[in-house]
C-alpha cells in the first residue's frame, strides 16, 4: 500500500497568491450556494417530494471554472472535490452520532488552492504550478523532487504554507511481534514490546503548553485594552502591533510542539521497528476530555495534551515502515495487576500489587495491559511475570537523527 508523505513550506504574501485563493473562495460558495439552492427548491424531501442531491459530477460540470478563469481547471474540480468531502465527513459523524458534526454552510471568501499532478511542473530548480488561461503561473523556488499533489493555503498562526505531497513505497516490517502504549500527560508514551519497556518524558511538551497559555492570557489581556476597529476606521497601532506579536509567538510555539512531537514519535516507531514489531496497540484515549472533569486549572492542562496528534503521527510513521497501529479500549488496564488479575487505583508513580507482590511503574503497567488486551490475554493470571526492565527517554534536538525511518525521507535533487 502506497503511503503519502508531506513536505511544508513557508510562502511569503503576494498579489498573485491572494488573487488564487479568492478566486478558490468564490467557487466555493458558488458550488455551496448551488448545492442547498437545489435542494431547497425540490422541496428537501417534505409534502412527497424526493429531494434533489446534486452530484460532485454534476456540480464539475455546471463549474469547469472559477467566476474570473483565474484557477487552473483541475484545481477548480480540487474546490469542489473539497466541499463534497466535507459533506461525506458530516455524514459519517452523524452516523456514528456526533452531536456536533455540520454540513458546510458558510461562504468563504478565501479558501485554499489545489494543484494536480496535471497542473505541476519543475524546471530548473522551480515549482511551477500552472494557472488559468492568461494568468502568470506561480512559481516557487524547490530543491526537492516532482510532488504528486501541491496544496496551498493557510495557517491558523497566520501566512501562507505550500504542502507537497508524495507517494513513498513502506519498508517491510522485520517481524511479527506486538507492542503496547500507553499515552500521557508527564510521560507522553509508555511502550512496552514484550521485552522491555520504554517511557517518553512529556515534561518539556508540559512545559510548552503551560508557557503558551500564560503568555497569550498576559496577550489578550493587553489586547482588549486597546482600541477596536470598526467598519470605517482602522484598529489602534498598538491593537496590530499586539496580534502579530501574538500570532508570531503561537506559531514559534507552535513549531516546537511539533519538533518535539515528531522526534520522539520516529524514535519510538524506529525502535519498536528494529525490535521486530509489526503491530503497535495504542489504548483509546479519544473521549477523556468529554468524561473527566478536574477544575478550570487542570481542565486547561488537559486540553493542552497533544494526544492526538501524538497518536496520528505514530500511526503513519508505524505505516511507513511496513508497521500498523491499533486502537484498543485501555479501561482498567493501569489498575489491573499483569500477573494476578488483582485490580486497584495506584496513589504514586509505582505499582505495588497488594495480592502478589508484583512492582512497576503504573505506566509500564498500563502499557502492559494495553498489550495483554489485543493479544486476549488480559484479565487471565499469568505466573512468574516481573517487571521488565525501563529505560527512560527525553527529547533532545538530535533524537531521532541516526533512525531508519528517515532513511524514506522525500530526496533532494
Amino acid at each position: 500500500m502506497v503511503q503519502r508523505s508531506v513536505r511544508k513550506l513557508a510562502l511569503p504574501g503576494s498579489a498573485l497568491l491572494d488573487r488564487l485563493c479568492r478566486a478558490a473562495g468564490q467557487l466555493y460558495s458558488a458550488a455551496l450556494v448551488k448545492y442547498w439552492r437545489i435542494l431547497r427548491q425540490t422541496g428537501n424531501g417534505k409534502n412527497g417530494r424526493k429531494p434533489v442531491f446534486l452530484s460532485q459530477y454534476g456540480m464539475e460540470k455546471l463549474f469547469p471554472n472559477d467566476p474570473d478563469r483565474v484557477l487552473h481547471s483541475h484545481s477548480c474540480d480540487a474546490v469542489v472535490g473539497h466541499f463534497y468531502a466535507a459533506i461525506k465527513s458530516a455524514n459519517e459523524r452523524k452516523k456514528k452520532g456526533s452531536k456536533e458534526a455540520k454540513y458546510p454552510r458558510k461562504r468563504k471568501h478565501f479558501f485554499k488552492v489545489t494543484w494536480k499532478s496535471t497542473g505541476i511542473r519543475l524546471k530548473a530548480g522551480s515549482l511551477i504550478l500552472s494557472t488559468g488561461k492568461g494568468v502568470e503561473d506561480l512559481v516557487i523556488p524547490w530543491n526537492h523532487a516532482l510532488p504528486t499533489m501541491v496544496e496551498i493555503g493557510w495557517k491558523k498562526t497566520g501566512g501562507y504554507e505550500l504542502r507537497a505531497v508524495y507517494e513513498v513505497q513502506p519498508q517491510a516490517a522485520l517481524g511479527t511481534g506486538v507492542a503496547g502504549v500507553d499515552l500521557g500527560e508527564l510521560r507522553i508514551a509508555s511502550v512496552f514490546d514484550g521485552e522491555k519497556a520504554t517511557l517518553y518524558s512529556g515534561r518539556l511538551l508540559k512545559s510548552k503548553s503551560r508557557y503558551r497559555a500564560k503568555v497569550i492570557s498576559k496577550l489578550d489581556a493587553k489586547i482588549a485594552r486597546t482600541k477596536k476597529g470598526t467598519a470605517h476606521t482602522k484598529p489602534s497601532r498598538r491593537r496590530q502591533k499586539l496580534i502579530k506579536g501574538k500570532r508570531r509567538l503561537v506559531a514559534r510555539l507552535e513549531n516546537q510542539v511539533s519538533d518535539i512531537l515528531h522526534k520522539q514519535t520516529a524514535h519510538l516507531v524506529s525502535t519498536l521497528h528494529a525490535a521486530g514489531v509489526q503491530t503497535v496497540v495504542i489504548g483509546d484515549i479519544t473521549d477523556i476530555r468529554d468524561v473527566i472533569k478536574y477544575g478550570r486549572k487542570a481542565n486547561q492542562r488537559l486540553h493542552g495534551w497533544s494526544f492526538g496528534r501524538f497518536r496520528q503521527m505514530i500511526t503513519y510513521k508505524a505505516a511507513q515502515l511496513g508497521m500498523r497501529a491499533v486502537i484498543v479500549d485501555e479501561a482498567y488496564t493501569s489498575q489491573t495487576c499483569p500477573p494476578c488479575t488483582n485490580r486497584y487505583k495506584p496513589s504514586g508513580r509505582q505499582y505495588q500489587c497488594k495480592a502478589c507482590g508484583f512492582v512497576s511503574d503504573r505506566d509500564v503497567v498500563g502499557s502492559m495491559n494495553i498489550r495483554a488486551k489485543y493479544l486476549g490475554s488480559f484479565g487471565t493470571p499469568v505466573v512468574g511475570v516481573m517487571g521488565p526492565p525501563v529505560q527512560g527517554v527525553r527529547y533532545a534536538h538530535g533524537l531521532s537523527r541516526h533512525l531508519n525511518l528517515h532513511s524514506s525521507r522525500i530526496p533532494r535533487l
